[in-house]
């Protein structure tokens, strides 16, 4: 049986100022966004559309606004919704926790949007550049989670089942670990192994979608749901229930013509 090590959050404390490690993680997931993204630029498809270091660095910023701002919604919209609505300032205190990747995406979804049209290029062109990048920066979001010692799984009996002291002395799935391993670095790599091959507009799109629902489904099995939502229809969580329409989605773009 493991232990949580029980990490402090704060990586660096200067006075009165202090850094914490999820912080530090959303740094390092923006940062790889560059400097993969700047591998996939040189790709013969984004040179003829002459995107630049430039580009990118605008993709990113829209993307970031896209992240916070549609993940503290989407968290307060799908998880919360009475509360937030009774206290819509709340809302604004992302530093108390509560952010929704699904909600990210929409927001993601919407600054691509905004890029396309700036750039005047499909939106899929956009979209197939960043869907090999996000699995990367996902995997540090869930080593962020992992420090916090929270996220935690549900009860198990196997060998690598971890006690989280801060919650019980029950032994439980490290579902922070799954997740940054398959919905991380798994992902990722197909992801990336996949574009380097020419493919159809939405293709490299869809099957982000579809391995991400896919990884999120089944990783929530061992995953506890939250205390105050709890399962939902047919036993499923709210991020099961999220991710249906990613895979179908996913699915559709992969087969259409």
């Amino acid at each position: 049986m493991l232990i949580h090590p029980q990490i402090d959050p704060v990586a660096i404390q200067i006075g009165s100022f202090g850094i914490h490690w999820y912080g530090l993680m959303y740094l390092l997931a923006f940062v790889q966004f560059i400097v993969l993204g700047r591998l996939c630029i040189k790709r013969p498809y984004y040179q003829a559309l002459g995107w630049t270091t430039k580009d990118l660095e605008d993709l990113l910023f829209a993307g970031v606004l896209g992240v916070v701002l549609g993940g503290r919604i989407g968290y307060s919209l799908f998880y919360m919704p009475e509360f937030y609505l009774a206290n819509p300032l709340s809302i604004l205190k992302v530093w108390e926790g509560g952010m929704s990747f699904h909600g990210g995406l929409l927001g993601v979804i919407l600054a691509m949007v905004w890029f396309a049209r700036r750039q005047k290029t499909s939106f899929w062109t956009v979209s197939d550049l960043v869907a090999p990048l996000v699995p990367f920066g996902l995997a540090f979001g869930r080593l962020g989670n992992f420090i916090n010692g929270e996220l935690w799984g549900r009860p198990t009996d196997l060998p690598w089942a971890m006690v989280f002291p801060l919650v019980d002395a029950i032994p439980r799935h490290p579902s922070q670990i799954y997740q940054l391993l398959f919905e991380g670095i798994l992902l990722g790599l197909i992801l990336w192994v996949y574009a380097r091959k020419p493919r159809r507009l939405g293709q490299v799109s869809g099957l982000f979608l579809l391995g991400y629902g896919i990884c999120r489904f089944l990783v929530e099995f061992a995953r506890e749901p939250d205390a105050f939502l709890g399962l939902l229809g047919l036993g499923l969580s709210m991020g099961q229930w999220l991710s249906i329409p990613m895979i179908l989605f996913g699915i559709y773009l992969l087969n259409r013509k």
